[in-house]
């Protein structure tokens, strides 16, 4: 909603956050779980998938894709915070562009608290490796695990508050030491061959390969992409980024592309090595058992050392989702609040650091419930689930927003200065509603073929409540606008100053 006033420098975001920063905001909050434990504990979620995981993952890339230039075609019109929010409720209706990114909003916080929580595991395998026992077992428990958590998560909502540069000064580097360890895995896995792992398997533990059959019936390779599409969210935090980018209409479309081309290939890469040197079989009876990731698979082959080094990979990896996510949901909060939808004091501006503080203290409190809540409900997945049923409604609009925009809103319509063409918007974003409309009914038929212990540990039913929420929030603030005699209609065609 627009300002009657330009805000000073201390008033507002500063666009400090350079191209690499916006690339690795994209790449830090798609990387971690995603790469180190999805791939192969979705042997249990989705049984039946056996060998065909690569497959699946490319599948789940394409509406990924397709979302993805949705989003940097929007960006470059609308680089603003609050990317997603802003481009639907300029682009389609501001109802949809609120209710979709208040489940977004939602369903990333808990996401940001699942991270924190089994993160925690990952130290406890590198005490465990390391024998100091005492460490480990402390580690091993539950009160432990989830006071660590909560340290971990704070400590980086810290980090947010204290600003841009800050912010960049540990993700930047933590991104780097991710890939450098990330390679040691890629490294090991082609270096050993599924013979060998069979011969180290009988020699160490004394076991010999599961053997099972694998047949791939068209429901079980879509469920398994709808779950591995989760490994594609991420990037869409660069484009809530866009009021602190500087040059957002080249760096934002740019950042875009670099952060889901590099991830795309190191997902393949990373997950084609494991498979390559561990066997499908293996991985899918480990997974029907116990939680397992990465390094946990490949320490059959590799020495004790190597296998710390991956294993601390995997934490550095999952520890980077955190900050860049914190500022993801963070700068949705704030754009509410610059558009009324939120109390206006969330979109307070520290006059020192530069940072909505407000909005950055209360998403902080929103992954705090992740944490409890994965701790009470014992499966992690459950808080995945419900960001990815949020992402994949996000994503189809942000599609329906390339469509509709013209017609919609011609003036900002007129600002896109990549993908001009209408045959050519129309071109990615047709594919991408259709892409995305069946996974959303895909993951949804999979939530109630699943059997639960209580409703509530249904993700879809979750979502719907969330939705419910945000409609009553929605229509209750825009309400109290018009009694101010706000015109909604034109205010919400505007775009913001931030």
């Amino acid at each position: 909603m627009k300002k009657d006033h330009t805000p000073s420098p201390n008033e507002g975001l500063n666009r400090q956050l350079g191209l690499i920063g916006l690339a690795a905001t994209g790449i830090c909050s798609m990387l971690g779980a995603s790469i180190y434990v999805v791939p192969f504990m979705i042997q249990r979620h989705v049984p039946g998938i056996g060998p065909n995981v690569l497959p699946a993952f490319f599948f789940a890339a394409l509406p990924a894709i397709f979302a993805a230039i949705a989003y940097a075609i929007l960006s470059t019109a609308m680089p603003r915070a609050g990317g997603s929010y802003l481009y639907a409720s300029r682009g389609l209706h501001p109802y949809l562009g609120f209710i979709a990114s208040f489940s977004q909003w939602f369903g990333l916080s808990i996401a940001i608290g699942v991270i924190s929580y089994i993160i925690i595991p990952f130290f406890r395998d590198i005490a465990d490796a390391m024998e100091w026992q005492s460490l480990s077992t402390w580690l091993g428990q539950g009160s432990a695990r989830v006071i660590l958590a909560l340290v971990l998560l704070w400590f980086f909502v810290g980090i947010n508050l204290l600003g841009i540069r800050s912010y960049e000064k540990i993700v930047i580097p933590l991104m780097i030491v991710m890939f450098g360890l990330g390679a040691i895995v890629a490294i090991a896995g082609f270096s050993y061959d599924q013979a060998e792992f069979a011969a180290q398997l009988l020699e160490k533990e004394g076991r010999t390969l599961p053997q099972k059959e694998s047949s791939l019936p068209l429901m079980t390779l879509l469920s398994a992409s709808a779950i591995l599409f989760a490994s594609f969210i991420g990037f869409d935090a660069i484009a809530q980024a866009g009021g602190e980018a500087r040059n957002p209409k080249r760096s934002l479309p740019l950042a875009i592309a670099l952060a889901i081309g590099t991830v795309s290939l190191y997902y393949f890469i990373f997950t084609s090595a494991v498979y390559h040197a561990v066997p499908w079989s293996y991985v899918a009876e480990e997974a029907a058992q116990r939680d397992i990731s990465a390094p946990g698979l490949l320490g059959v082959v590799l020495s004790p050392g190597w296998t710390i080094a991956i294993t601390l990979g995997a934490a550095i990896a999952l520890i980077n989702d955190l900050p860049a996510m914190l500022l993801s949901v963070s700068r949705l909060m704030f754009a509410w609040a610059e558009d009324g939808i939120f109390p206006k004091q969330v979109a307070r501006i520290h006059p020192k650091y530069q940072t909505p503080f407000g909005a950055i203290l209360i998403s902080g409190g929103m992954a705090t419930v992740g944490i409890l809540g994965s701790h009470l409900a014992g499966d992690f997945f459950l808080g995945i689930d419900i960001m990815v049923t949020a992402m994949l409604v996000n994503f189809l609009l942000m599609c329906l927003t390339v469509i509709w925009l013209p017609k919609y809103n011609p003036a900002i319509a007129k600002t896109i200065s990549i993908f001009k063409s209408r045959t050519a918007q129309l071109a990615m974003a047709i594919p991408g509603v259709l892409l995305l409309t069946l996974f959303l009914g895909v993951h949804t038929w999979r939530d109630f073929q699943t059997e639960v212990d209580a409703w509530y540990f249904r993700p879809t039913l979750i979502w719907l409540l969330v939705l419910a929420l945000a409609s009553f929030i929605f229509f209750w603030k825009t309400r109290q606008l018009k009694q101010a005699g706000i015109d909604i209609k034109t205010a919400f065609k505007d775009l913001p100053n931030h």
